[in-house]
């Protein structure tokens, strides 16, 4: 039996894909969860052998979700995403993420993609690998990703600084470097084209 794990912010979706996926005999989805620090707390509690992760949920997206559980838990993850860009896929195969797929694809799809990587393998969509080839690559530093990544609810330099262990005035250097880098006139402007783009 696949123990998983279900976490997804929309409740309608996370309830729906659950009750699928429990129809299948292989297949026990032992927790649901609605936020990303949460789903981190059940899996290093019930350690199941795969969280199903939804990208964008409060407080930890999917792939700091899977980031933190490759420290901690013995568990595959697999990433879904209504927005499958190419930087994003890149962003989550750096973290050890071990499936990644577009929430277009139908239950019992996912619940292949779940067995395959249950047995080991990895497996990322198609279509996500093939743009990912010809997409462009972020013209920005790791930390410089970090930095707006950190930054993207609007919070304040000092509030960045201390998410990071930073000093605000190495906050202020890394935000300017994007600025001109991307050729943007505001952090928020600077943002939104690095999520337009999946880079953060």
């Amino acid at each position: 039996m696949i123990r998983v794990l279900l976490a997804d912010d929309e409740a309608m979706i996370r309830s729906a894909l659950a009750a699928l996926l429990r129809l299948e005999d292989d297949i026990d989805v032992v927790a649901e969860c609605a936020d990303g620090l949460q789903a981190v707390a059940l899996a290093e509690k019930l350690q199941p052998d795969i969280c199903l992760l939804d990208l964008e949920m409060p407080g930890l997206d999917g792939v700091e979700v899977a980031e933190r559980l490759n420290r901690s838990v013995a568990t595959r993850c697999v990433v879904v995403t209504r927005h499958a860009r190419p930087g994003v896929l890149r962003r989550a195969l750096a973290s050890g993420v071990a499936g990644f797929l577009p929430k277009s694809r139908d239950a019992d799809e996912v619940a292949e993609v779940i067995r395959r990587v249950a047995a080991g393998a990895r497996y990322v969509d198609p279509e996500v690998a093939a743009d990912a080839l010809s997409d462009e690559r972020s013209p920005l530093t790791d930390r410089e990703l970090d930095v707006l990544r950190a930054g993207r609810r609007g919070e304040t330099t000092g509030q960045v600084a201390k998410a990071l262990s930073l000093a605000p005035g190495t906050v202020r250097n890394h935000i300017s470097a994007v600025l001109a880098k991307l050729h943007v006139a505001t952090r928020q402007q600077a943002v939104l084209m690095a999520e337009e783009r999946g880079w953060i």
